[in-house]
């Protein structure tokens, strides 16, 4: 076992850089490479996570406090493969250094066969799916059910990927963009496990700062979280992907990194929008900018937490589940939001804009301007800008499109 970093880490520490690279050497020919991390302090919350020398393995964030990596496994949110020689480099995110400071230590142990992997629990039995919801739609497409955010063991859910796949399943979802933290781990097993379970599972990863959350997805390289934002836009776009800035009114979470060139995609609908009536996100689309597209996520991790998939829900047209049909629909801007799968939802279909399930809610526009709807299924003259559904209590937002 080598000690690589024993000392107490400091507000000035995290002042000068909020992450601290602690380098050792790989030499050639090592099987395992297993690091773990100590700390204690009310308050100190640290990141762990790791650079091999030819690039990024893995982050698990504030979950874990250790991590092993082989040739062929590694612990989730870690990615296996040739242990290739030279400089690695254990990351500590600082996310919380309390004013007292906080001792830490790391040390590294190689080629140790012992070293322990958590390895990714199998899935359950596929369960039944719910009836799928029948919503008007323009020829050649189809209106499906899709959650844009939620975690595995890869970061800091507690399901695997399949455990995931399978409340997907349950909860009616076509599409599930996984997305942990700072990394590309869970990757490689999305598309047989949503093969398996009949579900979709869209490639994502939350690109995670203390100042600001952006899911990228797509089947796209791992986004580096260090550098700054405007980098993310640029590597996103260019690698075919599409980036969204996450709940960027969400308590310590909330968005503050200024953008020259902003993401064409935002979470404007999150389960941290713990009230209906409370509009703020809303109104932060509107000053962001309405051309951008809105989506909506659930931010699942675990289901003791109680805020379950698909609430919220996007509703994407798209002429198919597979995932480069999803990317072109929220490319187009083919959204809906809703609360939940059988909540009012407000579509654009052939020039028209149709609210579903909203007799005797209101439809408003941008400007304020409202008609009642009347019916179950209500079609009215087709307007630009965004449109959303109100309760009688005008701030109760129930469903919104672009």
């Amino acid at each position: 076992m080598t000690v690589l970093l024993s000392r107490r880490l400091t507000p000035d520490d995290r002042a000068a850089s909020p992450y601290l690279p602690v380098p050792f050497e790989v030499p050639a020919g090592t099987s395992s490479v297993h690091v773990s991390l100590s700390y204690t302090g009310e308050g100190a919350v640290l990141d762990l996570g790791c650079a091999g020398a030819a690039g990024w393995r893995g982050w698990s964030g504030g979950a874990r406090r250790r991590f092993t990596v082989t040739p062929s496994a590694a612990t989730p949110g870690y990615l296996a493969g040739e242990l290739e020689p030279g400089e690695w480099t254990v990351v500590l995110g600082l996310y919380r250094v309390p004013s007292a400071g906080v001792p830490v230590s790391v040390t590294v142990v190689l080629d140790d066969a012992s070293a322990p992997l958590d390895p990714e629990p199998e899935g359950p039995p596929v369960p039944a799916r719910p009836p799928r919801r029948s919503l008007p739609a323009d020829d050649g497409l189809t209106w499906l059910a899709c959650d844009f955010h939620a975690h595995t063991l890869h970061s800091d859910g507690s399901l695997p990927v399949a455990g995931l796949a399978a409340l997907a399943v349950e909860a009616g979802l076509d599409v599930l963009a996984v997305t942990d933290h700072n990394t590309v781990s869970h990757h490689a097993a999305l598309p047989s496990v949503g093969s398996r379970y009949g579900v979709t599972l869209l490639p994502g990863q939350e690109v995670t700062t203390d100042r600001g959350h952006a899911n990228a997805f797509g089947p796209i390289p791992w986004v580096d979280f260090r550098e700054p934002p405007s980098t993310w836009v640029s590597s996103v776009a260019a690698a075919g992907g599409l980036l969204s800035i996450n709940h960027p009114l969400a308590g310590d979470c909330s968005w503050h990194h200024p953008l020259d060139v902003r993401p064409p995609l935002a979470e404007i609908f999150h389960h941290s929008w713990m009230a209906r009536e409370w509009t703020g996100p809303l109104a932060w689309w509107t000053a962001w900018g309405l051309s951008t597209v809105p989506i909506g996520g659930s931010d699942f991790h675990s289901p003791a937490d109680g805020r379950p998939l698909a609430q919220p829900l996007t509703w994407v047209a798209a002429s198919s589940p597979a995932v480069p049909d999803v990317l072109d629909a929220l490319r187009a801007g083919r959204t809906a939001l809703s609360w939940g799968a059988d909540e009012p939802v407000l579509l654009r279909v052939d020039d028209e804009l149709v609210a579903v399930g909203a007799d005797g809610l209101l439809l408003a526009d941008v400007w304020g301007r409202r008609q009642v709807v009347r019916g179950e299924l209500a079609r009215f003259p087709a307007a630009d800008g965004p449109h959303r559904l109100e309760t009688a209590r005008s701030a109760a937002v129930v469903a919104v499109t672009p």
